[in-house]
C-alpha cells in the first residue's frame, strides 16, 4: 500500500465507526475540495452509496459555479440533500468582525440542524494542517449542548478508540480527512478523477485556492489551471492555504472563539 492507499483506509474505517456507534449521523458539505473528497470516500466506505443525509447549510452567498456544482452532483452522486439555509447575520453574535459574523452563520445553521434533525454525529471535513485551532480537534470530537466545543475536555484516541457517547443534548463531530495535508487532498483527486468546482482553477492569473463565500473569500495570484500544476504550485509555496480568507485576519481570537461555538 503507498501512503495515499492508507489515508483513504483509515478515514475509510472512521466513516465506518462513525455509521456503527452513531444515529442519527450525517455529513457537511460544504462543496469544497476537503468535503467532495470526503464523499468520494464515503462512497467506497458503503459500496457507492451514501447512507446518511448530506448537508449543505446555505448562506445564500455561495459562487454561482458552487450552486451549479451542488445541484449537478447531488443528483449525479444520488445524495439524499439537505439544503437548508442559514440564519440571517442578525442573530449571530454582533461584537464580533464583521466577515466573522458572515461565518458565524453557519455556526448557528449547524446548531440548528443538529437539533432540527435530532442529530447525534455530524461528519466534517476539516485537517489539522488547515489552522492552528484545528489541529487541537480528535477524530471523534464531543461537543456539548448548544454545539459548544472545549479543545481542553477532548477524549483520549489511543489504538484507535473513538468515544462515542453522546449526553442528552450533545453530538460527536467525526473528522475522517483530520489525518491528511492539502497536498495528500489534491493527490487523491488527481488519482481519482474527483470532480470539483471549477473556481480551484486559475483563470485569468487567479484562482481559489480555499473557497468560501462571496465577498469573505478572495482568489490568489496563480496561473495553475490542472490538479498537477495545483501540486507542483503547493509544494514550492509559503502562503496558507486560508490566506484568501479574510475572517481569519480580522482579529487574532476571531477564529478560535468562532470553532468554540460550533463553526466548522
Amino acid at each position: 500500500m503507498n501512503d495515499l492507499d492508507l489515508l483513504e483506509s483509515r478515514s475509510i474505517f472512521i466513516l465506518r465507526e462513525a455509521f456503527n456507534k452513531l444515529r442519527p449521523l450525517a455529513m457537511l458539505w460544504s462543496l469544497g475540495k476537503d468535503s467532495n473528497v470526503m464523499i468520494w470516500l464515503a462512497k467506497k466506505a458503503f459500496l457507492g452509496k451514501v447512507p446518511f443525509p448530506v448537508m449543505h447549510l446555505d448562506t445564500g452567498l455561495e459562487f454561482p459555479e458552487t450552486y451549479a456544482f451542488r445541484e449537478r452532483y447531488s443528483a449525479e452522486w444520488q445524495l439524499d440533500l439537505i439544503a437548508d439555509p442559514c440564519p440571517p447575520i442578525e442573530s449571530v453574535d454582533q461584537s464580533l468582525p464583521n466577515d466573522a459574523r458572515l461565518a458565524a452563520r453557519k455556526s448557528l445553521g449547524v446548531t440548528q440542524a443538529v437539533e432540527r434533525y435530532g442529530l447525534k454525529g455530524l461528519i466534517a471535513g476539516i485537517r489539522r494542517d488547515e489552522q492552528a485551532t484545528r489541529a487541537k480537534e480528535r477524530v471523534f470530537s464531543p461537543r456539548a449542548a448548544g454545539n459548544t466545543w472545549d479543545f481542553r475536555t477532548q477524549p483520549p484516541e489511543l489504538w484507535d478508540m473513538f468515544a462515542a457517547d453522546v449526553p442528552p443534548g450533545a453530538h460527536v463531530r467525526i473528522h475522517p480527512l483530520l489525518h491528511w495535508n492539502e497536498i495528500d487532498i489534491w493527490c487523491y483527486i488527481k488519482r481519482e478523477s474527483i470532480p470539483l468546482v471549477p473556481l480551484y482553477f486559475a483563470k485569468n492569473g487567479e484562482r481559489y485556492r480555499s473557497l468560501g463565500e462571496i465577498g469573505i473569500t478572495r482568489p490568489i495570484t496563480s496561473n495553475a489551471s490542472n490538479v498537477d500544476e495545483i501540486i507542483t504550485e503547493l509544494k514550492t509555496t509559503r502562503a496558507a492555504e486560508r490566506a484568501g480568507r479574510t475572517m481569519d485576519h480580522e482579529s487574532e481570537d476571531a477564529f478560535e472563539r468562532l470553532r468554540t461555538t460550533g463553526y466548522l
